[in-house]
């Protein structure tokens, strides 16, 4: 039964925004002596389970690190394998849509296919009425890569440099429409943030896990929120 059903109290502090680094796909697959493909797919499942959770547990905003910037270094056979992924995802968009879930992509999106960015375009699309969770994917997503792009946009607009504040940057990013994630989760037994939303974490909360990517369910994802309802957030105050 999930903490939540058995802790009401739960629901009084649910984030507003939950950002996740999906961390594990490829050393789950080869616990299993299993090709890094398997490992792959079986992320991808279980991304669909939790965004669907999160969903029907009132979630605002899920952000997911899909693919990163650094991650075309990886052998070409693997990238393929990835964006082919994305591509049977991305066609079978409409049971998100179903569920009153909308779909964003962020990141540098004028590097990949043109028949992946016409079903991202379409999936966006499909999906824009929506009201229930607004789940961002992240792909070809860098931290680094995000602010040099906002940089560029603020010096093209023409803004004087002493007019330049946070809140110009923030408006310059990605996700300038959302707020900034409460709570980031990172699985697999890695500490670090890997070039993930660098700006938007200033004040986040973080909650790490040996759980590799593939394993992570809904009762973990409970957790995650339980451990953070027990925290005192005071951005620099008392």
């Amino acid at each position: 039964m999930s903490l939540f059903k058995k802790q009401k109290k739960t629901f009084d502090n649910l984030p507003t925004h939950i950002a996740i680094i999906m961390d594990g796909n490829g050393r789950w697959a080869k616990k299993r002596s299993l090709p890094r493909s398997a490992g792959h797919a079986a992320g991808s499942k279980t991304f669909k389970s939790i965004a669907r959770y999160a969903n029907k547990i009132g979630l605002k905003y899920l952000t997911v690190y899909a693919f990163s910037t650094e991650n075309w270094k990886r052998p070409k056979e693997e990238v393929d394998n990835i964006m082919n992924i994305l591509r049977d995802y991305l066609l079978d968009t409409d049971s998100f849509k179903n569920e009153n879930i909308m779909l964003r992509f962020i990141g540098d999106l004028t590097v990949l296919d043109e028949d992946i960015k016409e079903l991202i375009k379409k999936a966006e699309k499909d999906s824009s009425e929506a009201t229930g969770l607004r789940v961002n994917i992240a792909l070809n997503y860098g931290g680094r890569d995000e602010i040099v792009h906002a940089v560029r946009r603020i010096v093209e607009s023409g803004i004087k440099p002493e007019k330049i504040t946070e809140d110009t940057i923030s408006e310059n990013l990605y996700t300038h429409d959302i707020p900034d994630p409460d709570f980031i989760i990172r699985p697999s037994g890695e500490y670090r943030l890997s070039n993930y939303l660098i700006w938007q974490s200033a004040y986040a909360e973080y909650w790490f896990s040996d759980i590799l990517w593939p394993d992570f369910k809904p009762k973990h994802l409970d957790m995650a929120i339980e451990d953070y309802n027990n925290r005192n957030r005071r951005y620099g105050g008392i």
